[in-house]
């Protein structure tokens, strides 16, 4: 049997690995997605309403906190709108979250492997680099919906709302910016989803290849990848949230002719946030977003402890 012949086998068993943790990733997102779309909703709601056109011309009271947010959106625009936008979130969330699952596995096959105890930089090196690749490659795929779920979820209108659900936010978006106005904050996104992602899946899958634990299929083992997993998750908040701060803020832009809008660019963004908020201003939303952020880091274990249930690492 020739070499291309026995290759073949191995590269058809790695494109349903590949399908198979994509699919897994998946599920377990989408359905943390809707667990926690309250909470995000709120989050994005704090994260962007200094941006925001009603917010800016004084139509709509800016929130005052959280608790003021929750009270209002339930009051002004019904408990329904707190998943509002959660359909795209999980046709976006699944297929990203499944992706950087898998392409941080797949990422993680390609590099040689390094030994933790005695090359431990260059193990730690590779396991941010298969995190933020897997990350950053999903975020490309999966963009346009991160866009619509950004812009449905901002929307301070009672009753329906700005858009008709995905495709008319789609759809508006292009008729009137052009295909382009759907990749708005593309580059700090990517960049967010690099940081995050190196964090979250590299810190986790360099401490957890150190983890007596692992390979433990009881309460210990799920229990030690919950910790392992949230302080992994900790360490990269600060760093990535501003990312995630000014990405959204671009978005929320989009609709507007290139002479209106507030930023021109993410690091214009980012200055002008700093000059008129203050620092504090690129962490508007940061608390519902510790505590949302419980729902990443259990798809991040789930995800993990049902392959080494099953024997599929």
């Amino acid at each position: 049997m020739g070499e291309k012949d026995q290759k073949k086998p191995a590269a058809k068993a790695q494109g349903s690995t590949f399908l198979r943790d994509f699919a897994m990733g998946g599920t377990i997102g989408a359905v943390s997605k809707t667990i926690m779309s309250p909470v995000e909703r709120v989050k994005i709601l704090m994260q962007t309403m200094d941006s925001n056109p009603k917010v800016i011309s004084g139509e709509i009271k800016p929130y005052s906190g959280i608790g003021d947010c929750f009270r209002r959106v339930s009051s002004e625009q019904g408990v329904k709108a707190f998943w509002r936008g959660n359909l795209v979130n999980c046709l976006r969330y699944a297929p990203q979250q499944g992706s950087a699952l898998a392409f941080n596995d797949f990422f993680k096959s390609v590099f040689p492997k390094k030994d933790k105890d005695t090359e431990f930089m260059m193990y730690l090196f590779n396991n941010l680099m298969a995190g933020g690749l897997g990350g950053a490659t999903a975020m490309v795929v999966c963009y346009p919906l991160d866009f619509a779920r950004t812009r449905l979820a901002s929307d301070l209108q009672a009753g329906k709302g700005q858009f008709n659900g995905i495709m008319d936010c789609l759809s508006k978006t292009v008729k009137q910016q052009g295909l382009t106005g759907l990749y708005r904050g593309t580059a700090v996104s990517i960049a967010g989803a690099f940081v995050y992602r190196a964090g979250q899946l590299g810190l986790y899958g360099t401490i957890m290849g150190m983890n007596p634990y692992k390979g433990d299929k009881g309460i210990v083992g799920l229990a030690s990848a919950i910790v392992i997993a949230t302080a992994a998750r900790t360490a990269v908040l600060p760093f990535n949230y501003p990312f995630d701060t000014v990405r959204r803020r671009l978005m929320l832009e989009s609709e507007k002719p290139q002479a209106e809008r507030i930023y021109k660019s993410g690091i214009h963004c980012a200055g002008q946030v700093l000059k008129k908020e203050g620092f504090a201003g690129l962490y508007k939303g940061v608390f519902p977003e510790i505590f949302r952020g419980f729902g990443g880091v259990m798809v991040v274990v789930v995800y993990d402890r049902i392959k080494n249930l099953m024997d599929m690492k």
